[in-house]
């Protein structure tokens, strides 16, 4: 028995290990295809946000696809911010528009997650996400209003939201039910993140500063209400 714990263990590391190889070649690859292929021209439009939008438009779908498809990995991978990509977003095609670009790339994110959290089940999160973390969700699975908590948890700004997506599939929740409540309750904060790209955008830096700042507020009272659920439920087990 504890022989079998052991190897246990070992595959359990030498899952994470993969992982965290595997996230980091991909992150290294996308960075590495972006610099060479239009670094030097996002480096141009950095100081340019007129000329960024007018060559992202001449892009047409393509530009758009490419957004959507860096949302998927930001989802799927969980290395950079979710709130970079909104910003960036924002910052190049508009609050709005960049708004429904990254709702379209979470969606297909999260379900691509919880397709292979169904099908491979704990040891595939497990492999993603640490067993000290998973243990601090637990209180997901446990409770019998599972969906106003995760239309909560999605909603409040500063949440794991990624690491909770990884959970979902080891729920009950249908896949239809989880991504209409998490997609409705993520608009405020994406919205928030765009806009303030948007207002990069015009060069309205003291209106970004503004909603970052609004934000970055509201963010910090979310992370601390999520931490007092987790502690309140670990108190009760």
């Amino acid at each position: 028995m504890h022989h079998s714990h052991e190897e246990d263990e070992r595959a359990y590391q030498r899952r994470r290990k993969l992982v965290s190889i595997f996230s980091l070649v991909v992150m290294l690859a996308l960075f590495a295809l972006i610099s060479l292929t239009i670094g030097r021209r996002l480096l141009h439009f950095a100081s340019d946000p007129a000329g960024l939008r007018a060559w992202a438009e001449n892009q047409g779908i393509w530009g758009r696809l490419a957004l959507v498809g860096i949302q998927i990995l930001q989802v799927v991978v969980a290395v950079l911010p979710g709130e970079v990509v909104e910003i960036a977003a924002g910052y190049t095609f508009g609050a709005w528009e960049g708004m429904i670009l990254c709702l379209l790339g979470t969606i297909v994110g999260s379900a691509i997650i919880y397709a292979f959290t169904r099908r491979f089940g704990v040891k595939m999160v497990e492999a993603f996400i640490s067993r000290e973390k998973l243990d601090s969700l637990k209180f997901i699975h446990n409770s019998r209003k599972l969906n106003i908590l995760i239309f909560v948890l999605f909603f409040i700004p500063g949440t794991p939201k990624d690491l909770i997506t990884y959970f979902i599939g080891l729920t009950p929740m249908k896949l239809s039910t989880f991504l209409a409540l998490s997609t409705i309750a993520r608009i405020p904060s994406v919205v928030s993140s765009t806009l303030g790209g948007n207002a990069m955008g015009l060069r309205n830096y003291g209106v970004a500063l503004v909603v970052f700042a609004i934000t970055l507020v509201i963010s910090g009272i979310g992370l601390l209400i999520y931490t007092k659920i987790v502690k309140a439920h670990q108190r009760r087990h």
